[in-house]
């Protein structure tokens, strides 16, 4: 029996002025920081920041003893926190709106799995994540533009079963290397008998 449709939300917004030359160059800069696929990928994090910030604005307009304010602010304020793109010293509504699109850019697994070292390059960390090499926690994640919580970031680690981690079974050329050295020292032998 149909249901009723699924409604989903748009995640991202176009530019109003697609050929602003400042924006375009900034973007790029930002795709090429982030190791970004698109900018979709930027627009999408501008458009979460902009109804953060939207939020943020909505409530300073209230007094600062309105119940909703104290309520709705804490919420939004421990949850930037929670994901690290605030600093516990600065829980203030007027701190939100100093935020950045770079504060949730860093946030990203894929940023984060480079910057531990895990991977040569912002590029070869996007390799790494997308072919199942990554857990956080117990959890394997292949979704480079996954927001890391602070109380997670130390538990970022090669997969049990990755051939990078020290647990995997060895990659397709180590096990080749090591089949042809096998071989190698059995016909050794035998030249020897």
């Amino acid at each position: 029996m149909p249901g009723a449709p699924i409604k989903y939300s748009k995640t991202y917004t176009t530019p109003r002025r697609p050929f602003e030359k400042e924006r375009l160059d900034q973007e790029l800069k930002l795709i090429g920081e982030f190791g970004l696929r698109n900018k979709r990928e930027v627009w999408r994090v501008k458009y979460t920041l902009a109804k953060i910030r939207k939020a943020a604005r909505e409530l300073l307009k209230l007094d600062e003893k309105e119940p909703r304010r104290l309520f709705e602010g804490n919420a939004l304020l421990r949850r930037l926190v929670r994901y690290g793109i605030l600093s516990d010293d600065r829980m203030k509504l007027d701190y939100v709106l100093g935020l950045k699109v770079e504060d949730f850019l860093e946030r990203r697994l894929q940023t984060q799995v480079f910057k531990l070292g895990l991977a040569k390059s912002i590029h070869h960390a996007r390799v790494l994540l997308r072919q199942r090499h990554i857990r956080v926690r117990k959890q394997i994640v292949n979704v480079p533009s996954f927001n890391v919580r602070l109380d997670s970031q130390k538990h970022i680690d090669f997969a049990v079963n990755s051939p990078y981690g020290n647990l995997g079974r060895p990659g397709r050329v180590k096990r080749k290397s090591d089949k042809k050295g096998a071989e190698g020292g059995a016909a050794a032998e035998a030249e020897e008998d």
